[in-house]
């Protein structure tokens, strides 16, 4: 077995700015109402996401791909939150800085929705 997993995480363009401050290396804390961060388990999930959400929210989605350290990622648990395959991982705000610690790479960014972007 692989010794990352593959996650993606639906971000609209003031998250992604927080992102490349890092040098694409963690994700910035949680905002006070929210109490998980849940990067996603599939690609096509992210991108449902951040087309029909984040588009209209902020007129940009993004859809960014990063490694966690499979082992760690373990210990949190995998939400289905709609059908068979919209599934998260749902880590606790408090925890995120440690999570962070566990990326193995950068985060990049895999593809761009709206503001005249190309959808890939």
């Amino acid at each position: 077995m692989d010794a990352t997993m593959t996650l993606w995480r639906p971000t609209g363009p003031q998250e992604l700015a927080l992102v490349e401050a890092s040098g694409w290396t963690a994700w910035p804390p949680r905002l006070p109402d929210q109490p998980i961060f849940y990067p996603v388990l599939s690609e096509a999930y992210a991108v449902m996401i951040a087309r029909d959400w984040n588009v209209p929210a902020s007129g940009v989605g993004f859809v960014t791909r990063f490694e966690v350290d499979r082992e760690f990622a373990a210990r949190y648990p995998v939400r289905q939150v709609g059908g068979r395959d919209i599934l998260e991982l749902w880590v606790p705000a408090e925890e995120l800085a440690e999570f962070n610690r566990h990326i193995v790479g950068r985060i990049e960014v895999v593809h761009t929705f709206g503001a005249g972007a190309d959808g890939g």
